[in-house]
């Protein structure tokens, strides 16, 4: 498990899972908490098991689709979202990760929290700035915290990821460093995200620099492995 280092209020928890002490055989070991990758459904439950007990409560599992949709947890059955926040003590905002990068946010108040799952699909459509605004506090008062995720030598992405992203903000073409391959770069997904939240008012950005795909021992990626597990992100208030 990985313990976010950042200055949270002390009613504000956190963690993010790491691959090791499941119970999942290859090629999801071992702590696989995805459901949805072709494990071994008792396995899962096994692992999600372990998990729980670490929880005040069964995390708030999304049907991740790398939207910029937010939702308040409690408030639908099985919500198709990438982000949730909460102002209810007990409730865990939670989403999967294995290689996309997840950000966990709270305010200096210790009033809310969220949880934010940002693939580039959904960091370029907007899903970190949806976030903020859902949690209704000022922005220069949210704390984030960056997991675990595919790092700058590993993240290589075509000419309409770039694109994407310089559309919007003209310095985030200083995220994409260019290959011997024509139309090809190597992204910073992290630098990405912090210019980002910087445009949506958050200043207060922690975290960041873990590579899921060079990291094989720590953490499970999608683009090194195809099939793999996924790791948990979670945030709540006592």
């Amino acid at each position: 498990m990985i313990q976010p280092d950042w200055p949270a209020p002390a009613r504000v928890k956190c963690l993010m899972t790491t691959r090791a002490d499941g119970v999942s055989q290859a090629p999801w070991t071992s702590l696989n908490l995805g459901d949805h990758v072709g494990d071994d459904p008792l396995h899962v439950a096994a692992n999600r098991a372990r998990l729980r007990r670490q929880l005040p409560a069964g995390p708030g599992w999304l049907r991740q689709v790398h939207s910029a949709r937010v939702i308040e947890l409690g408030r639908e059955p099985n919500p198709e979202a990438d982000a949730s926040f909460t102002r209810e003590s007990g409730q865990v905002c939670a989403v999967l990760t294995a290689d996309c990068l997840p950000v966990l946010l709270c305010d200096r108040a210790g009033s809310v929290v969220a949880a934010a799952h940002a693939g580039w699909r959904g960091l370029a459509g907007g899903v970190l700035e949806a976030t903020v605004a859902a949690m209704q506090v000022p922005p220069e008062g949210i704390l984030a915290w960056m997991g675990a995720a595919i790092g700058p030598q590993a993240f290589e992405v075509g000419d309409e990821v770039r694109e994407a992203f310089v559309a919007q903000h003209p310095q985030a073409a200083a995220a994409f460093a260019s290959q011997p391959t024509p139309g090809k770069w190597l992204a910073d997904i992290y630098q990405l995200a912090r210019i980002r939240l910087a445009h949506a008012g958050v200043q207060a950005i922690h975290g960041g620099g873990r590579c899921t795909f060079s990291e094989a021992d720590s953490f499970f990626s999608y683009r090194r492995d195809g099939v793999t597990g996924r790791m948990a992100a979670l945030i709540w208030l006592e």
